[in-house]
C-alpha cells in the first residue's frame, strides 16, 4: 500500500485530504506543522508528499528544500493558494514534482497524484551492477531470481545508494528504518549491513564512529 505524507494546517482539510486518500486505497500520515511531518519522515519512507505552502514556523518551499538537500527524493506535490508566478517557479527549483491551486477538485488531485507516482515507479527501478533493485515491492533481483533480503536491509540499501556517496550516520539509518517505540539496536544494523555486504562486499564503507557510505556507482 501507498503511503502519503499530508502537511496541511487547516486542520478541517487535512482530515478531509486523509478520509478521501484513504478511501482511495493509500495510507496516510497527516502533519499539521513543517516539525512535525520532518519528524514522521525519520519515523516513515513515503511514497508522496502532499504539502501546504502558507505554514506556521515555515513554509513548505523551505521544508521540501531541506529533505531535497538531505538526500530525500520523495516526490512531492505542493497545495496552495498562492497565484503568482514567483512561487510556482520557487516550488519546483526546491524539488516539486507538482503544484495545484487551492481550492482543490479531488478528481484532479487523485489523477496528478497517480501520475506522479506512475513516473516514479518507473524510476524505482534501480539497477545495481548486475542487480535489479524494485523498491516498490521491496525486493533485490539477481537476473530474475529475487534475493532472500529482509524489506529493512532493502530500505538500508536504498538510503546509502540515494545519499550518493555522503556517509550517513548510524543515528540516521536507524530514525528513518524504525519507527517511534521500535527497539533500534547497533547490532540489528549490523546484520542488515552483513546482509547486504553478501551481495555488495566492495560497495558499502563502515565510517568507523559515524556510519556507513556507499562507494560506488
Amino acid at each position: 500500500m501507498r503511503r502519503i505524507l499530508v502537511l496541511e494546517d487547516d486542520k478541517l482539510f487535512n482530515e478531509t485530504l486523509e478520509d478521501f486518500l484513504e478511501e482511495e486505497g493509500y495510507k496516510v500520515e497527516c502533519a499539521l506543522d513543517p516539525y512535525s511531518a520532518l519528524e514522521l519522515t525519520y519515523k516513515h519512507i513515503f511514497d508522496l508528499y502532499l504539502f501546504d505552502v502558507n505554514l506556521p514556523y515555515e513554509n513548505g518551499f523551505s521544508l521540501l528544500e531541506k529533505l531535497r538537500q538531505s538526500g530525500d527524493t520523495t516526490p512531492a506535490i505542493f497545495l496552495t493558494s498562492r497565484e503568482d508566478k514567483n512561487s510556482l517557479t520557487q516550488g519546483f527549483n526546491v524539488g516539486a514534482d507538482d503544484y495545484m491551486k487551492k481550492p482543490i477538485d479531488f478528481d484532479e488531485l487523485l489523477l496528478r497524484l497517480e501520475a506522479v507516482l506512475r513516473r516514479q515507479i518507473r524510476r524505482e527501478r534501480v539497477n545495481i551492477g548486475k542487480y535489479r533493485l524494485d523498491t516498490v515491492a521491496k525486493v533485490l533481483y539477481f537476473e530474475d531470481e529475487a534475493l532472500d533480503v529482509t524489506q529493512k536491509a532493502i530500505e538500508l540499501l536504498l538510503l546509502l545508494v540515494q545519499a550518493d556517496g555522503e556517509v550517513v550516520s548510524s543515528e540516521e539509518i536507524k530514525n528513518r528504518l524504525w519507527a517511534a517505540g521500535q527497539s533500534a539496536s547497533s547490532g540489528a544494523l549490523r546484520v542488515y549491513i552483513t546482509q547486504l555486504k553478501k551481495y555488495f562486499p566492495e560497495a558499502i564503507s563502515n565510517v568507523r564512529g559515524i556510519g556507513y557510505r556507499w562507494v560506488i556507482d
